[in-house]
């Protein structure tokens, strides 16, 4: 069939997940305990290749929370996060009672810019509100300009919590994301890298922080006989059956990461001989994107076409496409809050195109998507 859907991004599987998860039956591990969650938090640690430690959790969203829990952030207080992402990277700000300040982007990685966010901390401090925590957001897998970023974060001593959810296998400076904050969230929600049906993982510096992830994430049960609690706790931890997804997909990430870099070289190569088309690429030597979706801005002035046109030329094919993260502090949940920046990413957000990007796209597919350019 020449018109099948084309998806933006579906998980593919290696073939090994079943193993995992038979093995799981078969020994009645289908909680959220079990040798494959253990596996797979050791899979991933091995992976980073960094003296960090890592918690399996229900969801990326819930690794945000739990940091910053542990970072003792609440009621009243201030959490810098990057405008130009999904609202999850926000929302736990809200789930602990504190304030999102919203950064606006650099226009060659599209992720938190360093002068605004310097210009936010030093408007907060003198308001009286020195932010307990900054949130960069490795987006579409292009690394954050972490650097400058922990240079500042430094500075003014201020942690940082990494969002990692779209960027595992991404370096820079040949360091994997995910490893430059205090705290890092991955997530493995089924159009992610790697995925395990749902769920995501919360990378931690110390094995202090992974032993405290773990209280919170089962409940929050104290050391005793009886069910007792000190603390509020949370049902976040990832169960013995995704886990074993997940440890089938790890054997296959590499492959994943490489087919995604491949899909969008043949984006690139192709898109670059078209006017007003341009796309999110390395900016230096010293990032290296896992390319998770390959993303475009259309000039509409070269074009003839806008965005708009574009999406819509792509649905009527059967081809599903998606506009860029719309920014949070346009979100109606988000009107009140502070924002720092120039409109970069409102610019992004009413120009920019998500491409499919899935491992499983054929050549073929990649060239009937490239076909509907030429509206």
């Amino acid at each position: 069939m020449t018109n099948k859907r084309i998806w933006l991004s579906l998980a593919q599987m290696s073939g090994e997940e079943q193993k995992y998860i038979q093995e799981a039956f078969d020994t009645n591990w289908v909680t959220s305990l079990g040798p494959n969650v253990c596996g797979f938090e050791k899979s991933l640690e091995k992976y980073l290749q960094e003296e960090k430690k890592v918690v399996a959790l229900s969801s990326g969203t819930a690794a945000i929370h739990l940091a910053l829990v542990q970072l003792g952030i609440q009621s009243g207080d201030e959490v810098i996060c990057q405008s130009f992402t999904f609202a999850a990277s926000a929302n736990p700000i809200k789930y602990v009672g504190a304030m999102p300040i919203f950064v606006d982007s650099e226009k060659d990685t599209w992720n938190m810019n360093p002068v605004y966010l310097e210009q936010a901390i030093i408007s907060r401090m003198k308001k009286g509100k020195k932010p307990k925590a900054i949130i960069p957001v490795h987006l579409y897998g292009m690394p954050a300009n972490m650097s400058v970023i922990l240079e500042i974060a430094n500075h003014y001593e201020i942690p940082v919590i990494e969002d990692a959810a779209e960027a595992l296998g991404s370096t820079y400076k040949n360091q994997k994301c995910g490893t430059f904050g205090e705290f890092a969230c991955l997530s493995f929600n089924g159009n992610k890298i790697i995925t395990t049906s749902g769920g995501g993982a919360l990378i931690c510096s110390a094995e202090d922080q992974a032993n405290k992830t773990m209280y919170y994430a089962t409940q929050a049960r104290d050391d005793a006989p009886h069910y007792q609690h000190s603390d509020i706790g949370y049902n976040y931890r990832m169960s013995n059956i995704c886990a074993g997804i997940g440890l089938g997909q790890m054997s296959i990430l590499e492959r994943h990461v490489a087919r995604r870099k491949k899909i969008h070289a043949i984006y690139s190569e192709r898109l670059s001989k078209l006017s007003g088309i341009s796309l999110l690429e390395n900016p230096s030597g010293e990032y290296n994107s896992n390319y998770w979706l390959t993303c475009i801005q259309v000039d509409s002035d070269k074009t003839g076409y806008t965005r708009e046109d574009l999406r819509l030329a792509m649905n009527k094919a059967n081809i599903e496409t998606r506009p860029l993260w719309k920014p949070l502090h346009l979100q109606p949940v988000f009107k009140d809050v502070p924002f720092y920046g120039d409109g970069t990413s409102e610019l992004l957000f009413d120009n920019g195109l998500c491409l499919p990007s899935s491992p499983v796209l054929t050549d073929d597919d990649l060239s009937r998507v490239i076909q509907i350019f030429k509206i």
